[in-house]
């Protein structure tokens, strides 16, 4: 009887749906399939369980035991959600008191971790030229001179676009960014329109150096851009983006890549190599040190990887290993 009852409540939920807010068929389907994976878990838990009867504690059961099955945290919230809105249309029915979804919270999701690109693919990809292109043209000399740039100091491509020739304060006019050469160090306004100035390495120093040579033959109205687009005025962040992106694939390098993969390939690398977490905060300009431990998870990943390859006692035996 219960289960009459049950696929009662369920249709005339489902109904409401596409009555009153005309909810695609499609939509209406994802809800139907939730509402049943609901009644499956109260018949297993009890086979003559009334929805209307569930409890706020069995709803946190199922949802562990959905969580335990594999199910990831975007997907228990879904279901949650409409765990929720059909509890709520059977207290609008006076089917309920209460609706035990209430205070429920998913899994926290994971937060994925930053894309970095191996040492040798990043090297590969800010010291060589595009294959077909001129590498002595002014547009690739630009390019040269930003990617080094970006993968030297691990700035914000916004960062990047912001920086001008020199520091200039003139006529309300007040650089938000300048590279000192004598110091191989750049200076940038970031987040909250926080300063703070990064090492350059002399890789990055030779190509804009490169790019000084010509700059002067794009300059138009604008004198104080450091880097220029094709018209001779400030470069975007998006042309940026589009040139890397392009750049990368004309190497044939294995991912996507995009400015933020070259600030995140920085901080993975110079916590690979000296372990300083502060510094890298300092360098990335984050205001709190969580921000920057993200990092520590890729450099486990490549501890464990180096382990799992290289230890004898790392590998699990075959069961026809003896």
């Amino acid at each position: 009887m219960s289960n009459a009852v049950n696929q009662a409540s369920i249709d005339g939920y489902l109904d409401s749906l596409i009555s009153q807010r005309q909810l695609s068929p499609l939509t209406v389907d994802g809800y139907r399939r939730d509402l049943l994976e609901l009644t499956a878990l109260a018949t297993a838990s009890s086979q003559d369980a009334s929805l209307a009867d569930t409890t706020h504690f069995q709803i946190r059961k199922f949802a562990a035991q959905l969580h335990a099955k594999g199910l990831n945290a975007r997907s228990i919230a879904r279901k949650l959600s409409a765990w929720r809105g059909f509890f709520n249309w059977l207290s609008e029915q006076n089917a309920i008191t209460a609706n035990p979804v209430d205070g429920i919270k998913p899994p926290k999701r994971n937060k994925p971790l930053p894309k970095a690109l191996a040492a040798d693919d990043a090297v590969r990809l800010v010291s060589e030229t595009s294959p077909g292109k001129n590498a002595d043209s002014a547009t690739q000399l630009c390019n040269h001179a930003m990617f080094e740039l970006l993968y030297s100091s691990g700035l914000r491509v916004s960062e990047l676009v912001g920086l001008d020739v020199r520091y200039a304060r003139e006529d309300r006019y007040v650089s938000a960014g300048w590279i000192d050469f004598d110091a191989h160090e750049v200076t940038v306004t970031g987040k909250g329109g926080k300063t703070r100035s990064v090492p350059i390495g002399q890789a990055a120093i030779d190509a804009l150096n490169a790019w000084l040579a010509v700059r002067s033959s794009l300059v138009r109205l604008d004198p104080h851009p450091l880097f220029l687009g094709e018209r001779g005025t400030r470069v975007s962040a998006r042309v940026v983006q589009l040139r890397l992106k392009a750049h990368g694939q004309a190497l044939g390098l294995p991912t996507g890549v995009h400015p933020h993969v070259l600030r995140h390939s920085f901080a993975s690398h110079v916590l690979q190599s000296s372990g300083d977490l502060r510094a890298v905060q300092e360098m990335l300009g984050h205001a709190s040190i969580s921000a920057t431990q993200i990092y520590t998870s890729l450099d486990f990943q490549r501890l464990a990887q180096v382990y799992d390859a290289a230890h004898p006692r790392a590998k699990k035996k075959s069961p026809t290993s003896s």
